[in-house]
């Protein structure tokens, strides 16, 4: 190991590490010009521009993402200039930084002309006398050659304790710490170039046996984690079949800097394979990021809709959201908005108006009737009384005399697709709810909920019609067919009629339905359960025998007019 010192000499002599680094190739990010940005978080981004080549032909910056695997690739934008690697390390640069201090600002003005004074000490008086900045000495880093060896990191340089000043007597070596002021006879600089590592991302060219210029036209693109938007949708009805939709997007950036940017925002997200994999040559450094990038549904809230759909006990549950990666949003098409000029830093968040809507909608109400165990499960498992509070408390809210639930049906007549997002409703200058705008093709219809309907009030009979025994044998287990006959009255105290769908589960075979409804039989494989059902000790011959069946009858109610909804549905049991 050699290691050498810096003497400056002359001014207007810059040597020493200092020097060295400047003579080094030029180091710069390079800019951002186009991003794509997907709603679970992850961006593809475009960087471009003129970037200096040293003499060698190499281009290194400062830059280096963290970049999925497979995703991370260089390109030259010059047609007769191509690239022959990527390479990326740890390297030291010049760093210009604020001069902070009496030394830095004095090594920052080498050959500036100064006042000098100095200190007094035990046997001399305080001096001042004019001179010129010559330089700080100071020791540089390792030999190059040092730093192939195994396991070597370079040190950074060291600065000395004197600093050179040319006098009218010749160079003088005087203490850092001797030094009271200094008064620069011209404005000085306050930055001084610092040693610093860095990870360096370094492009070799291939010039094609042409000279090299002194700058490269070159890009980078990758796909990475730590940029998202969530859509937001406002709707403002006139209560007269008119509706004004927005779509605004928040935009959270914690990637790089973004300066008249092209963003465009995607709707739907496609399979990324290695997404839990970074690239080798981000040198495996993952980017801290905050909760809105996280990947348990438990941290906050989401722009995905977790699916609801099964066995009509769901319908009554609030939709479960999350802020964590969009996966229902896998089944929506791909779509983009693009934003032109986009200027968002590191660690800043952003709404963006995105697209505005003039739609047709209807008022439609509907009634989700939910099913319950039957009555000797109930008894096999013990009374009601022995569960939990919260377990009685949640039957009683799902088995409970429902409401229906007024909602606005929009029909999407744009040519761009809904989103799943949260959904602000308004009418005219008055709030109604906030609701959950589902994912919606062009020339599709939505329903966001608005309200209960209070005016149309429901009641809900049911008996045992009958038994028949032994109807059916399973593994030596004989069973008996229990029927079961109901009805639904809808009364309406609204002063104009309403149209009413009501959907009603129930735990067996519907049989029969009256009013022209429309029967059944639901995969109970594709269906969630609801939630209650693991309080009961359920018969291993249970889904061999049973089903779920549901009704779903399309009604329109008169004026204080009524209707009852009829039906029948049967299941077995031992």
């Amino acid at each position: 190991m050699k290691a050498t010192l810096a003497i400056l000499l002359g001014a207007g002599v810059f040597a020493g590490s200092v020097l060295a680094l400047a003579q080094r190739p030029a180091t710069a990010g390079i800019p951002v010009r186009e991003v794509s940005i997907f709603k679970d978080g992850h961006a593809f981004l475009l960087h471009q521009g003129a970037m200096p080549v040293d003499a060698s032909g190499v281009i290194t910056m400062d830059y280096l993402p963290s970049p999925l695997l497979g995703t991370f690739w260089a390109y030259s934008a010059d047609p007769g200039v191509g690239i022959s690697s990527m390479t990326a390390g740890q390297g030291r640069v010049a760093a210009e930084r604020p001069a902070l201090n009496l030394a830095d600002l004095l090594q920052a003005n080498v050959g500036a002309e100064v006042l000098v004074t100095e200190k007094p000490g035990a046997a001399r008086e305080a001096a001042s006398y004019p001179a010129t900045i010559l330089g700080v000495p100071q020791r540089s880093a390792l030999d190059e050659e040092s730093s192939s060896r195994q396991n070597f990191e370079a040190p950074a340089s060291v600065r000395g304790d004197v600093i050179l000043l040319r006098t009218s007597e010749g160079v003088k070596a005087t203490p850092l710490d001797r030094i009271q002021d200094v008064l620069f006879k011209s404005t000085p600089r306050t930055t001084i170039a610092r040693e610093e590592s860095r990870n360096l991302l370094t492009l070799t060219l291939d010039w094609k046996n042409r000279p090299a210029t002194e700058t490269a036209e070159v890009g980078l693109v990758y796909l990475q984690k730590g940029l998202r938007w969530i859509p937001n949708y406002r709707v403002t009805i006139d209560g007269k079949g008119s509706a004004n939709v927005k779509l605004q997007a928040t935009i959270i950036n914690e990637i790089t800097d973004l300066t008249d940017v092209t963003a465009n925002l995607i709707v739907g997200v496609p399979s990324f394979a290695f997404k839990d994999i970074l690239d080798p040559l981000s040198l495996q450094q993952s980017v801290a990021l905050s909760s809105y990038f996280q990947t348990n549904d438990r941290t906050a809230a989401s722009n995905a809709l977790v699916s609801q759909v099964g066995f009509g006990a769901r319908a009554a549950t609030p939709p479960a959201v999350d802020l964590g990666p969009v996966d229902a949003g896998q089944n929506e098409d791909l779509f983009l908005f693009t934003l032109r000029h986009l200027a968002l830093r590191k660690g800043q968040r952003m709404n963006a108006p995105v697209a505005e809507y003039s739609f047709q909608y209807k008022d439609v109400y509907t009634l989700a009737l939910p099913f319950g165990p039957p009555e000797e499960i109930q008894a096999m498992s013990g009374a009601r009384g022995n569960m939990p509070a919260d377990q009685q408390a949640e039957l009683a809210r799902l088995l409970g005399t429902p409401k229906p639930a007024h909602k606005i049906r929009i029909r999407n007549t744009a040519n761009a697709p809904l989103t799943t997002a949260t959904a602000l409703i308004m009418e005219n200058d008055r709030i109604l709810s906030q609701g959950m705008m589902t994912y919606t093709p062009a020339g599709g219809s939505v329903d966001l909920e608005s309200t209960s309907a209070v005016d149309i009030q429901v009641t809900k009979s049911e008996t045992e019609a009958g038994r028949a025994p032994n109807v059916m044998r399973i593994n030596n287990q004989t069973l008996s067919r229990v029927d079961m006959s109901g009805s639904v009255r809808l009364t309406n105290y609204r002063k104009d009629a309403v149209e009413v769908e009501v959907v009603r589960d129930v735990l067996g075979e519907a049989t029969e339905a009256d009013h022209g409804g429309l029967i059944q039989k639901l995969n109970t494989l594709e269906n969630d359960r609801p939630s209650w059902w693991r309080y009961y000790n359920w018969p291993n011959w249970w889904n061999q025998a049973n089903g779920v069946g549901r009704i779903v009858w399309q009604v329109t109610i008169p004026p204080g007019g009524s209707v009852d909804l009829k039906y029948t549905w049967r299941y077995l049991w031992a």
